[in-house]
């Protein structure tokens, strides 16, 4: 008897869609597809959603790819980029790289300032004070997201941020203008190192803005007026307490609301050495601030005047809250000083300034002194130790010499 014929099945035949079909297509209770052949189908969602997806084998795996929704994309649209998806394979390229690499150069170029510019604000958050942040937040707010926030990052040139912050530097307000070119400086180096972009415009800045002769941190950096301010200090003639603290400040590189704030709590005098909280500071990290033989022996002389209550500088209304913001700063117009010639904040540029130009101290020892975010050649953070004994040096070296200022000892650096 001879064996029953084999019955070979041939393949299914997948008729094409019609544009009738596709607009005509009703949401079920569960998804469902309508097949247009080649791999191309029509998904239709309960919801009523209709996506073109298309499904192949690349490298014997099974892959899909989504072409948007209809009718965004027509049937005729989609069948175009099935053809397109077909060739590829056919070249051994894999159409989903090529969809992704079109889609992250799409997101780049996209990518704003503005949203870049949050990015590294919420990144600097953390570790900024919480005044700083009020104020870094409302300059970009006001002064450069409205002029370029909303554009591509990779668009803005050279050009664009020179006319924003001569724009703000129109209105009287040279150091906001200054501010705010550090900040879009250090966006666009942000940026760069996400590879967003190639180059940062905001380098070699340094001459786009007019000159301060004074300002808000007005400082001397003459050391022959720099002699007379400390001749000054001196003969003061108010209260003692504010005197003090007016003898200290230019020997210490802390900013005023850190010297007013000092607490004899933190003072190692054993070591000779103030141990400034992170609280306290701007960039929220511990500081320590080595001290001098004169720094020294003016915090022993206020000791048994201040020394049984927390603040080495207390207010002169109550014992309870450090010295007034002004006190200083009133001090130094009752000494004749104008805004333009000298502010409390100016004695970190006086010392800055003439270390390096004068006394030929390595920058990023003054720097650090400072509490300045300088970092080590592998780009890493210096705790607070770092560079210490060349600091306690510098420190001492530094008061030596307004020592040696104000007496106008002979052979005295200028």
């Amino acid at each position: 008897m001879d064996a029953p014929k084999r019955r070979e099945t041939m393949p299914k035949r997948i008729l094409p869609l019609t544009d009738i079909q596709v607009k005509n297509a009703k949401p079920k209770a569960k998804e469902y597809k309508l097949s247009d052949g080649g791999g191309l189908h029509l998904l239709i969602t309960p919801s009523g959603g209709k996506l073109w997806r298309f499904k192949y084998r690349f490298g014997g795996v099974e892959k899909r790819l989504t072409f948007k929704t209809y009718p965004e994309i027509s049937l005729a649209d989609a069948r175009h980029r099935r053809d397109d998806a077909r060739k590829l394979i056919a070249n051994g390229i894999d159409p989903a790289s090529i969809i992704k690499a079109q889609k992250e150069e799409k997101d780049i170029v996209e990518t704003t300032f503005e949203k870049v510019a949050r990015e590294w604000f919420s990144k600097n958050e953390p570790v900024w004070s919480e005044s700083h942040c009020k104020t870094v937040k409302s300059r970009l707010e006001r002064d450069v997201y409205p002029i370029i926030g909303s554009r591509a990052i990779t668009e803005i040139t050279r050009g664009d941020v020179i006319a924003l912050i001569r724009r703000v530097e129109a209105r009287g307000v040279i150091e906001t203008a200054d501010r705010i070119k550090i900040y879009c400086g250090q966006i666009f180096r942000y940026a760069l190192n996400l590879e967003l972009i190639q180059h940062n415009p905001v380098t070699d800045m340094r001459d786009v803005l007019t000159k301060r002769e004074s300002g808000h941190h007005a400082a001397i950096t003459d050391p022959k007026k720099l002699a007379g301010l400390m001749r000054a200090i001196d003969e003061f003639d108010g209260s003692f307490i504010v005197k003090c603290a007016l003898r200290i400040a230019p020997l210490v590189f802390a900013r005023p609301g850190e010297l007013r704030q000092m607490e004899w709590s933190e003072i190692d005098f054993e070591i000779l050495q103030w141990n400034i909280p992170a609280e306290k500071m701007k960039m929220k990290t511990a500081h320590l601030v080595p001290l001098s033989k004169q720094v020294v022996a003016v915090l022993k002389e206020l000791h048994p005047l201040t020394g049984n209550g927390k603040y080495a500088f207390p207010n002169h209304r109550t014992n309870d809250r450090p010295m007034s913001e002004v006190a200083l700063l009133a001090a130094l117009r009752r000494m004749g000083y104008s805004k333009e010639e000298m502010t409390p904040h100016g004695f970190r540029a006086t010392a800055r300034t003439i270390l390096d130009e004068v006394l030929q101290v390595r920058p990023d020892f003054i720097e650090h002194q400072l509490a300045h975010a300088v970092k080590d050649p592998n780009g890493r953070a210096y705790n607070r130790t770092a560079h210490l004994d060349e600091r306690k040096k510098m420190m001492q070296l530094w008061a030596d010499y307004l020592e040696g200022l104000k007496s106008g000892e002979k052979g005295i650096l200028f």
